[in-house]
């Protein structure tokens, strides 16, 4: 508000409004609230995450390690502390080394294929038209389905007297009651038909974005310095997908190390223990047969050692490659 004075000239009053909104003792004792409430915020917000991995991760995983130190029976429990005599045992079961080979072979064999089929599907409906939208669909459709569900569908179509059977009949193959899960070739490459038919789709996905990502004028400049289809495949979007490949790569890798659910359904280590994954293994000491926990956790934290180191060299060597 403003009054006049004698000498012409107009006075600033002050608004009232109580003496602690031009109070600056009131301002200073107002300020630390304000700090210490959006110092909070941050743990306000990650509370319940840090809770789910406390409560999910972290401690399951201590009860793992203590117990892979102890002598701990499916029925008798905790039996006191042997270590590392649990660690000792997981090295030398029986099937230990046949299964760290298969579960490699597997992933070896699961990556490179799901992978190639993923972006010849990515390049196949990467222009947005009618039908390409419909592939899309038709594609990602089989990753709406569980794993386990998807395992039970093959387990009935691989049946001796199943689909699949008639049709290698149909072609010169058998007579009709064909075992497409009898020997470990089969049984390996049919798991293998299984995944790709289920995962193909959302790995489209990642890749059909990753495409999406590169920027039409560098295909157009590519076309203008004279580049045919399979040296702008090779030299422009190989490269510039670099980033979802690798991030695909990660995923397929770390899922086929840890196959369990498609092999127990399929064949259940079968033929001859010949499709034994490593976690399957770890299922069977400590459920069937020995029912020792203690060994089963060694070799739980054996694979997790594992996950991490190939993780942690696919990181770096993509990280170095970016550089």
């Amino acid at each position: 508000m403003t009054a006049p004075v004698e000498d012409g000239r107009t006075a600033v009053q002050p608004s009232i409004r109580g003496p602690a909104a031009s109070d600056p003792a009131a301002k200073r004792w107002r300020a630390p609230r304000r700090r210490i409430s959006h110092r909070n915020q941050g743990w306000i917000y990650a509370a319940p995450t840090a809770l789910f991995v406390t409560v999910f991760f972290i401690v399951p995983v201590l009860l793992v390690v203590q117990m892979s130190l102890s002598d701990w029976s499916l029925f008798a429990g905790n039996r006191g502390f042997n270590a590392p005599e649990n660690y000792v045992d997981a090295v030398r079961t029986r099937l230990f080394w046949p299964a760290v080979g298969f579960t490699v072979k597997y992933t070896v064999i699961t990556t490179v294929i799901l992978i190639g089929v993923a972006l010849g599907m990515a390049l196949l409906v990467q222009e947005a038209s009618r039908w390409n939208s419909l592939l899309r669909t038709a594609f990602l459709v089989p990753s709406a389905l569980g794993l386990a569900a998807a395992s039970l569908l093959f387990y009935a179509l691989y049946a001796p007297s199943g689909p699949f059977a008639g049709l290698l009949a149909l072609v010169g193959f058998g007579n009709g009651s064909v075992s497409l899960l009898g020997t470990p070739n089969s049984a390996l490459w049919s798991t293998v038909a299984v995944i790709v038919w289920r995962f193909a789709g959302f790995y489209m996905l990642l890749l059909l974005v990753g495409l999406q990502g590169i920027p039409a004028d560098v295909y157009e400049a590519a076309r203008v310095d004279g580049a045919g289809r399979w040296q702008i495949f090779r030299h422009v979007t190989l490269p510039l997908l670099k980033s979802s490949l690798a991030l695909c790569t990660i995923l397929c890798v770390t899922g086929s190390l840890l196959a369990f659910e498609q092999f127990y359904i399929l064949t259940r280590g079968g033929p001859d223990n010949t499709t034994v994954t490593i976690v399957q293994l770890v299922y069977n000491v400590a459920f069937q047969g020995r029912n020792d926990l203690g060994v089963a956790a060694a070799l739980s934290l054996v694979v997790l050692l594992g996950l991490i180191i190939i993780n942690a060299a696919q990181l770096r060597a993509l990280r170095d490659k970016e550089r």
